[in-house]
């Protein structure tokens, strides 16, 4: 499962919000709803946000295994 906790904690830290997202960076309201509920975003997004708050990958999302994937 992807996590998006890393990039509140990001957000926060850079004293950026998700005003700053919207009106600086472009990212529509309901790319934002997504975010906040945990669902997926596109690659395209994803890239937007290290962009705008100016941090790599992992400052943004972590993969969390829930035990419900099967093993290669």
């Amino acid at each position: 499962m992807i996590s998006y906790a890393p990039l509140w904690a990001t957000m926060e830290k850079k004293h950026a919000t998700t005003y700053t997202l919207q009106f600086k960076g472009e990212i529509s309201s309901s790319t934002i709803r997504r975010l906040k509920a945990g669902e997926s975003v596109s690659t395209n997004t994803l890239n937007a946000l290290c962009r705008i708050l100016r941090c790599d990958l992992p400052d943004i999302v972590e993969y969390i295994d829930d035990g419900q994937g099967q093993a290669l």
